[in-house]
């Protein structure tokens, strides 16, 4: 699984209360804290953006907790992948993080890309640029909205409305979506709120 930076923005959650937001750093700290209290508390903490769970390792103290998250070695993303070419060595230019790898095209294609300004990489490249540019507002809307269903899933699933508010979420309907996690726990509908709020504001390119 994939290690979390330590100056990853996330969340935690005691039950259905935010208990800390901020660093990874800073938040695994308050959860060590709060375990220091009370051992029993049940907590879980998401990843900021993504909303996937974030493993800690809470061993020891404290500070043992912060020098394990700032040398990358006490955290673990629920779903990481392990093949992200941030994380993985793989051939290529270092300084300009280029990463070499195979693709397959038919002959015309490869004479079309050939004959272009600066060849068929500089080709490439400049058509990846313009369709992230023309799907970028889809893009972003998707992501929020799954980031925001996984956390709705993890804590509100038994919540009154669960459902209503996931048809209304995927649906871009931000008036039903307000509606049905008005009655939710505040914290809980506060942060569903926000991770919701770029799916009701950005235009979908079709």
């Amino acid at each position: 699984m994939q290690a979390a930076h330590g100056l990853t923005t996330c969340i935690a959650f005691e039950g259905k209360v935010r208990l800390a937001e901020g660093k990874l750093v800073d938040v695994a700290a308050a959860v060590r804290h709060r375990l220091d209290q009370d051992d029993s508390a049940q907590v879980l903490v998401f990843d900021g953006q993504t909303s996937r769970v974030i493993d800690l390792d809470l061993r020891g103290s404290v500070q043992n907790v912060r020098d394990r998250i700032t040398s990358g070695s006490g955290t673990a993303e629920a779903t990481g992948q392990s093949d992200n070419p941030e994380t993985t060595r793989r051939p290529g230019r270092p300084k300009l993080g280029v990463v070499a790898r195979e693709i397959t095209l038919l002959p015309r294609h490869w004479e079309w890309l050939a004959a272009q300004p600066g060849g068929a990489s500089v080709a490439l490249r400049k058509l990846v640029e313009a369709a992230r540019r023309d799907q970028g507002g889809s893009n972003r809307v998707r992501l929020a909205r799954e980031s925001c269903y996984r956390f709705m899933q993890a804590m509100a699933g038994d919540e009154p409305g669960f459902e209503e508010a996931s048809r209304a979420l995927f649906a871009g309907n931000e008036t039903g979506f307000r509606e049905s996690v008005s009655p939710w726990p505040a914290d809980v509908a506060a942060h569903a709120r926000r991770l919701a709020a770029p799916s009701f504001t950005e235009e979908v390119v079709a």
